[in-house]
């Protein structure tokens, strides 16, 4: 997994360039607005995130799976597949790809049927309507999609070298490592390298903390202006999620989203 992000796929044909993203959204965009758009993968986000907590998985295995949710939904409309069944199925082949070990499909379903019921009651008035041979289909759907390029570099090591010369800054590490975990409800994870986006997430933990260390930065062989937009697209998360009240909002949006048709067999 150590390997050479330039030479991956990752680099070489899942670092998207906005134009193109914009335009392969546009179906969507029919029927919802930007905004909206961000507040339905800001709460699948959420979901993906609780499920991983729940299963007991790494960061790291709930990053990769919030990656891989994003990038289908790059290449492919709302409507091809119910985000609600793409979470599970991103966490279930994430958690393979990571080496975290096979997640029982039995286990997988009722986790999902908990957490639906338990945390996001406020979003579903029904039960979780999918079964193991919906996920177990969704993911070979998933892997054509993602093209097989499953190997995912997140920032988490890169911060882990950047904090290594910066010195021991328990503080400042803590607060990055959740700034990343944040920056993966923005569409920062499809523009820019791993790296970029430690740093972007570094440059705000120092501003909120009061850290001097601009002479730091100024020294890093880095184009700081991709920097300054992945550090702009967080802040702009935060703005959004200032006068966001999910509980209240998501039925709406949710109903508002394009749908796939038809509904499950039960």
């Amino acid at each position: 997994m150590a390997g050479n992000f330039w030479q991956s796929s990752h680099h070489q044909q899942w670092i998207l360039d906005k134009q193109d993203l914009i335009r392969d959204r546009q179906h969507d965009m029919k029927a919802l607005s930007e905004e909206e758009y961000q507040k339905i993968f800001m709460f699948f986000a959420n979901i993906i995130q609780v499920l991983g907590e729940q299963l007991k998985l790494r960061q790291q295995v709930i990053a990769t799976a919030t990656v891989y949710f994003k990038r289908f939904y790059a290449r492919n409309s709302l409507k091809c597949i119910d985000p609600l069944l793409l979470a599970p199925t991103c966490i279930l082949l994430a958690s393979k790809v990571e080496e975290f070990g096979v997640i029982s499909n039995s286990r997988l379903i009722s986790t999902c049927q908990a957490v639906i019921k338990n945390k996001f009651s406020y979003a579903y008035q029904q039960e979780f309507p999918y079964r193991t041979n919906h996920i177990l289909e969704c993911e070979f759907y998933l892997l054509e999609n993602l093209d097989c390029c499953l190997i995912v570099y997140q920032p988490y090591r890169p911060l882990l070298q950047l904090m290594q010369d910066i010195g021991q800054e328990e503080q400042l590490l803590t607060l990055t490592w959740r700034l990343i975990n944040d920056s993966l409800r923005t569409d920062v994870s499809l523009l820019y390298p791993p790296y970029q986006i430690a740093i972007g997430c570094l440059q705000i933990a120092c501003v909120i903390l009061q850290k001097e260390l601009k002479s730091w930065f100024a020294e890093l062989n880095v184009d700081m202006d991709k920097v300054q937009e992945i550090a702009r697209a967080i802040v702009n998360l935060f703005e959004l999620w200032k006068g966001y009240d999910e509980k209240k909002e998501i039925q709406a949006l949710l109903e508002k989203m394009p749908k796939p048709k038809p509904a499950p067999q039960r």
